[in-house]
């Protein structure tokens, strides 16, 4: 018998239970690792392809060598290990609110877990990342070569409320302080590419843009999107 469901950990946290779960996918008997907030599905790995997007367009956009890379969001790990595939990355920081999530990489339980813990280059930090980027930078640090988000489903759909004002102007100027001169933000999003969003990220940022990243689901049996959004600093 095959055993289709198997609870590898369940934590309490402020925003509800977090369960990561690994199942047997029936069409393929793929493997598939899923973490649910609550009864609601925050990620697969079913589904990696914009997730590893999400690294490979805003690391293109860089420019230059020795890169310091911050991502907003740990999840499955896919993105911090695609940007870790850069051999131009000298660091990366991987910030996320929950400590659990840090402990499941941590103690391996992840396909892509050994490969980003194992990397010297590595460092995973328990720490609200939207309270980050409203603070001032601290100390002589010149700022992120590149900063990749995927926290929230999109803009306009939060896990939680306090993280809104990231996406307007205002909260996007916070954010930039943290990049260096001519630094890369980048921002996953499960939705459309959003013109009201489009239009606070032009009154801060060169050269944004919103690109669709195309993928097969092997769920519904034909093509799913996701936007992925990359601007470059002013500064």
């Amino acid at each position: 018998m095959i055993i289709r469901f198997e609870e590898l950990d369940w934590q309490p946290t402020a925003m509800g239970d977090l369960t990561l779960r690994r199942r047997t996918e029936p069409s393929s008997g793929q493997e598939i690792f899923e973490v649910k907030l609550g009864e609601e599905f925050l990620m697969s790995s079913l589904f990696t392809v914009a997730e590893e997007e999400l690294a490979s367009l805003g690391l293109t956009a860089v420019e230059g060598v020795e890169l310091t890379v911050l991502v907003g969001g740990l999840g499955l790990g896919y993105t911090a290990v695609t940007a870790l595939r850069d051999e131009r990355v000298r660091g990366l920081t991987v910030v996320d609110r929950l400590a659990t999530v840090i402990d499941w990489h941590e103690r391996k339980l992840l396909p892509v877990s050994a490969e980003l813990v194992d990397d010297a280059r590595t460092n995973l930090v328990e720490d609200d990342f939207f309270a980050l980027m409203r603070s001032k930078p601290v100390g002589d640090h010149s700022g992120y070569s590149a900063i990749l988000l995927d926290v929230d489903h999109s803009p306009r759909h939060q896990l939680d409320p306090t993280h809104s004002d990231l996406y307007a102007a205002d909260g996007l100027r916070a954010l930039d302080r943290h990049l260096a001169p001519r630094g890369v933000f980048a921002l996953w999003s499960d939705d459309p590419p959003d013109g009201e969003f489009m239009g606070e990220l032009d009154a801060v940022f060169d050269d944004a843009a919103a690109h669709i990243v195309d993928f097969d689901n092997p769920v519904t049996g034909g093509v799913s999107s996701n936007t992925v959004y990359v601007a470059r600093s002013r500064s």
